[in-house]
């Protein structure tokens, strides 16, 4: 298994285990700053990126 290899916005939901609906609320609103990349039409994130953003408190209810 590649250790760093991309995820997809399903990964993602799983890992956090949040709603994919918020995932996408997320990488919407400008203010949480989610850490995505677009493909095409589709979002892929890197694991040590979220990881990141996760604990600086990007994922918190607060702005």
């Amino acid at each position: 298994m590649i250790e760093d290899k991309w995820l997809s916005v399903n990964d993602i939901s799983d890992y956090l285990g949040v709603r994919i609906e918020t995932i996408y609320r997320w990488l919407k609103n400008n203010d949480k700053e989610m850490p995505g990349h677009r493909v095409g039409r589709h979002w892929k994130f890197k694991k040590r990126e979220i990881d990141k953003w996760v604990k600086s408190g990007g994922a918190s209810d607060e702005k």
